[in-house]
């Protein structure tokens, strides 16, 4: 055999091998901790709660708790996977009118965490929070305190003063619910040029300039995207094919869809939708949003009619088409989370301490009960990391 040849085959043989050294890296992904963000005051709750779950069998192993900490409703995980970030949904840490941002490392054999530090939020009552792709800042929302906040991260995990703050003004067409700016949720762009954020209390969904070097926020130009009046926009969604966004609006019970230009920040409102059956007359406030990972279908919870409503997406107009609404099997859904496989919906009810466990069909969307419920105290998020 010729060198030629010889070359040839050892390029074949490195490839089959790398190709097999991905297989088993993606099905080692199969495996995952599963941490559970919880609310404390009057409730029975210690804090993050942590379970181990094997997606190729649907099982779940309860861990216990992993951390014990005041009002951690939203957590997120760094990309490296070594540190867990948490608000602490308070009005008063450290003086008034301000809630926490907690530190904690993670320890992959038992699922526990170790604090490492808090700040303050810079705003009362934290209820949602990212972290960045490179693991360098993380971004949250402060509910009343109607301001939004970037905190840089060190190489041990710990977090440092914020090196940007946002403060909303201004107030909406319900003097009860939008008395002030009340921002609600913080989400990055994939290529992290912009932050996109809704206020329930202004009916908007601002657009920041993010500096992911800097950590720094500069209002867009235009600075926003106007909702209906009175709908109260929570949580916002983007299209895998970076076409299209969402908005799930807490007091309209509707999603709006919006074309989105990435490149400008910019959107364009498409379409608004309810979340409820028609003859549904119970009060009901929307809570959650999620995209599939396949892009073809939206969800988005009800909590009142305690229900997941299912969308398909049109690929094309980036419209939506109910399929269906489901019983979450508890009350008040206020979160849910899809897997990293697609495979299934995990349905946070605060009120009745579960989380009830969906098998997704990945050709029509559709839920369906897998028998599976977590009793955990008073849950509000979920999020996955890869376990070895």
């Amino acid at each position: 055999m010729n060198l030629s040849r010889r070359v040839f085959f050892s390029i074949i043989v490195l490839a089959m091998l790398a190709a097999n050294l991905l297989l088993a890296q993606v099905a080692k992904t199969e495996k995952y901790l599963l941490y559970v963000g919880t609310y404390t005051q009057d409730t029975k709750s210690k804090g993050i709660y942590v379970y181990r779950f094997d997606a190729s069998t649907g099982q779940l192993t309860d861990l216990g708790v992993a951390a014990e900490t005041a009002n951690p409703s939203f957590v997120a995980i760094d990309p490296s996977g070594m540190y867990l970030y948490s608000v602490n949904e308070l009005q008063t840490y450290q003086g008034p009118n301000s809630g926490g941002v907690s530190a904690f490392s993670i320890d992959h054999s038992t699922g526990k965490l170790t604090f490492l530090n808090e700040v303050p939020s810079r705003g009362a009552d934290p209820c949602y929070i990212v972290v960045d792709k490179a693991g360098r800042h993380v971004l949250v929302a402060n509910y009343t305190g109607g301001n939004i906040a970037v905190f840089p991260t060190g190489a041990d995990g710990k977090l440092s003063e914020a090196t940007a703050f946002q403060q909303h003004v201004g107030h909406g067409v319900n003097p009860k619910r939008q008395e002030a700016a009340h921002a609600h949720s913080i989400d990055l762009s994939p290529d992290e040029r912009f932050a996109f954020v809704d206020d329930l209390g202004l009916d908007e969904l601002l657009v920041y300039k993010y500096d992911a070097a800097r950590g720094s926020l500069i209002p867009n130009q235009p600075p926003y995207a106007k909702l209906d009046p009175g709908v109260g926009p929570r949580h916002f969604a983007l299209a895998p094919s970076g076409k299209f966004a969402f908005v799930v609006a807490e007091m309209g019970s509707s999603v709006t869809a919006f074309s989105i230009d990435l490149k400008a920040g910019t959107l364009k409102p498409l379409q608004t939708v309810s979340t409820l059956p028609k003859d549904f007359k119970g009060e009901n406030d929307d809570a959650e949003i999620h995209i599939h990972p396949n892009g073809k279908f939206l969800y988005a919870s009800n909590r009142g009619h305690d229900s997941i409503a299912v969308f398909a997406i049109d690929p094309a107009k980036g419209t939506l088409t109910q399929i269906e609404d489901v019983p979450t099997q508890g009350e008040i859904p206020r979160s849910f989370e899809l897997d990293p496989t697609g495979n299934f919906l995990f349905a946070e009810n605060q009120k009745t301490d579960n989380i009830v466990i969906f098998r997704v069909d990945q050709k029509t969307g559709k839920l369906s009960p897998t028998g599976q419920k977590i009793e955990v105290p008073s849950p509000v998020d979920v999020k996955f990391l890869p376990a070895p």
